[in-house]
């Protein structure tokens, strides 16, 4: 018996190979399948059946392409109803692969449609539980993404999860093992752990929702206060998941164009598009191309432009590094992002050759700006969560998911200096407010980590 984590960390996201006796089956797959192919390839193993535990948001399933490519069946849970063939389990439907058994155990909440995968030994006994986005290590799924009709809303929803997880999940025995959908970091709950699997009965001493401690009430009040908004390209990414979606290998085929400086230049000043430059913060800082939206390759990269992007079908020009056009469409297309035009030939280095405009930010170091932040106009682009725990009395407090909305709060002719956490949230908010009309603008490089221990030191 194999059962394999594999962990794709730029989406937070698990998907799951498993194997026994010549037979494989995986588990929300992500959008690229070759690595679920070539593994069950290697193993002389057919994959025989692709479980998907709920209809995702946040990033695009391969489902559809492993199904395609291997003539294996998917299979949803009770209340699916995607635009393509499958297989829509009951509870407690059992699958057979090899000599090991996945039950179906329907545990709605976190959406309708959603499942838990119960895994079986060889022996008949229970293993683990692949439990999607209905349990988290330390928490459990957001239940406010499945507002199909006006008498669905979170706390129907949210008493639906108390009930899947009191009488699906914690009646398990204690050493069954827990394999979410995500860890931390995801916006598909609000505080998981940053391991990404347990056993059962750690998390009954560990979460709340299995702990005992609170009642069904109280657990609907938990999950329901304080909710952030979904980001906007959620909706955009469960409709390609229901209805279908093209190979991501034709995607890269017809549009990672490599396009040269001039013609870059003519596409920007005749079409609709968005240039998104997903160098590092440094590089962007010292030159960019004007009205550039900057979202590095080397962080969070694929959430943040479902977050700042926000509409799919927008086209968009890429400026990369060398080499790294691939991984910038392929991570682009993992959150629905498909309709890229190409990409800027030779680098900004082409473009700075041509003799065409370049705009820069600038930077202040940590220790510059301790002596000078009570003087000056401080934005903190860090999450909710982030500014409670600690920050700057003078701040002007506008978490970076909301800034676009809370521009007209800020004055265009002031002086700001942002900061995040690092220095990486904060350049894409300098680069959103640049667009926007804000020109005077400095970004504190190492963010609010570099100002603490600054403080500290003083």
């Amino acid at each position: 018996m194999i059962v394999e984590q594999i962990y794709t960390g730029c989406l937070f996201q698990a998907s799951y190979y498993i194997e026994s006796n010549g037979e494989s089956a995986i588990i929300d797959p992500i959008r690229e399948v070759d690595l679920y192919i070539n593994k069950a390839r290697n193993n002389n193993s057919k994959i025989k059946y692709v479980f998907e535990t709920h209809f995702h948001a946040d990033f695009v399933s391969g489902h559809l392409t492993l199904s395609k490519k291997t003539n294996s069946k998917i299979i949803f849970g009770p209340n699916a109803k995607p635009n393509y063939e499958c297989i829509t389990a009951n509870d407690n439907d059992e699958f057979i692969v090899g000599d090991l058994s996945i039950k179906v155990l329907h545990t709605p909440g976190h959406t309708l449609e959603s499942v838990t995968y119960l895994l079986k030994d060889s022996e008949g006994k229970d293993y683990c539980i692949f439990t999607g986005d209905t349990l988290f290590l330390g928490d459990v799924g957001r239940p406010d993404l499945a507002q199909v009709n006006a008498e669905i809303n979170p706390e129907l929803q949210a008493g639906m999860l108390f009930d899947s997880i009191q009488n699906k999940i914690s009646v398990l025995d204690d050493h069954v093992i827990v394999y979410p959908a995500h860890g931390a970091g995801s916006a598909c709950g609000k505080n998981m752990m940053k391991i990404t699997f347990d056993t059962l009965g750690n998390q009954k001493k560990l979460n709340y929702a299995l702990n005992g401690s609170c009642n069904r009430k109280e657990f609907i009040d938990i999950l329901t206060k304080d909710l952030p908004p979904a980001p906007e390209y959620f909706p955009s990414n469960v409709s390609l998941n229901i209805n279908g979606y093209s190979d991501i290998d034709e995607i890269l085929l017809n549009n990672s164009k490599s396009i040269d400086p001039t013609d870059f230049k003519n596409i920007i000043e005749s079409d609709e598009v968005l240039i998104l430059d997903t160098r590092s913060p440094e590089k962007f800082s010292n030159c960019h191309i004007p009205n550039s939206i900057f979202i590095g390759i080397d962080g969070s990269f694929a959430p943040w432009a479902g977050e700042i992007l926000k509409n799919i079908k927008i086209k968009i020009l890429v400026v990369a590094d060398d080499e790294r056009q691939t991984e910038v469409f392929t991570r682009l297309s993992r959150v629905g992002f498909d309709n890229y035009v190409g990409y800027l030939s030779g680098g900004i280095k082409s473009w700075i050759e041509n003799g065409y405009e370049t705009q820069s930010i600038k930077n202040i170091s940590p220790e510059d700006f301790v002596n000078i932040m009570n003087k000056i106009k401080v934005l903190d682009v860090r999450n909710k969560g982030e500014i409670y725990s600690s920050s700057l009395d003078n701040s002007i407090k506008i978490p970076l998911k909301t800034l676009e909305n809370n521009l007209n709060k800020l004055n265009q002719n002031n002086k700001y200096y942002i900061h995040c956490a690092g220095g990486y949230r904060s350049m894409i908010a300098a680069s959103l407010m640049k667009k926007n009309g804000f020109n005077n603008l400095v970004n504190v490089s190492k963010g609010y980590s570099g100002i603490k221990k600054c403080l500290i030191s003083i």
